[in-house]
This record gives structure tokens, sequence and C-alpha cells, in this order.
């Protein structure tokens, strides 16, 4: 018999989709007052917010929810296409959901913190890459899974 407590997911640390939703609601809430990211997000519907929570979600180790119900990883490259996005705008998107994240409470601990910035930095980074002309949507592209500390996907060869 095993006395080791398994290790849980990331999703599971921060408190599930009910807390990626208070997050991304408030966050949402946030973006619509920034100068710099309003006018991207100004036509985004009233629920992209459950969706940016299910996309973390899954990508955290959580439900396959965005992929059954939103086209996986590349159904969210779909949805950065041509829209040149800037390395300020990234910055900018990052520390306003990572200032949330602080002001609703969420998990402070440096392991979880290193992690969660870890798939910011990297996703948000592809977004930009992603927004810019002439990119083709791999259609086999499979979501992201993150870690504490490895990431799984076939850019890493697991």
């Amino acid at each position: 018999m095993s006395t080791m407590t398994p290790v849980p997911t990331l999703y599971d640390w921060l408190g599930g989709i009910d807390a990626l939703n208070r997050l991304t609601t408030r966050f949402y809430e946030r973006v619509a007052e920034d100068a710099l990211l309003a006018p991207v997000f100004a036509h985004m519907g009233a629920d992209h917010p459950a969706h940016v929570a299910a996309f973390l979600g899954e990508v955290l180790g959580g439900p396959a929810t965005y992929s059954e119900a939103h086209g996986g990883h590349p159904a969210m490259v779909r949805h950065h296409l041509d829209r040149h996005l800037t390395h300020d705008m990234r910055r900018r998107w990052m520390a306003l959901l990572l200032d949330t994240a602080d002001q609703l409470g969420m998990p402070d601990d440096p392991e979880f913190r290193s992690a969660l910035v870890g798939y910011l930095e990297w996703g948000t980074r592809l977004a930009v890459i992603n927004s810019q002309p002439g990119v083709v949507v791999d259609e086999s592209a499979t979501m992201p899974r993150w870690g504490w500390g490895e990431v799984k996907g076939p850019w890493t060869g697991s």
C-alpha cells in the first residue's frame, strides 16, 4: 500500500473551473478598461471569458472541455490569426492577468506561480507569433498540457 499522496494538477491546485471563471471574468472586465488591450478585445462576445477559462483549464490539467466544445488548439490559433498582436500587448495581458490572480487570492506559492508564468510566457509569445500575417494553422496540433515544471506536446517528443 502506497502512502504517497498523488500530485495535484495545476488545475486542481488553483481551484478548478470555478476559480478560472472568476479569474477570466474579472480579468476581461479589467481588459475593457485598459487603453492598450480594450481595442483588441472590443468585439469579443460575452462568452469569451468562459472560453478562455475552459482553454486554460484544459492546458493546466483539467478536463478537455475546450477541445470538445471549441476545437482544441487549432481553434485557439485561428482566433489569433491576423490580429497583429505586439509584445507590448502580450506583456500587458500577462501583467494584468497575474495582477487579477493576486487580487482574487489565487495560489501564490512559488511552485505554482512559476508553472503558471511559464505557461503564460510560452502561450502569449505563441499568440503573438500566430497573430502575424501568413500564419497557417496546423490542424493536427494537440493541446499543450502544462504541469509542475514540464510540458507535454508534439514539440517535446512526449
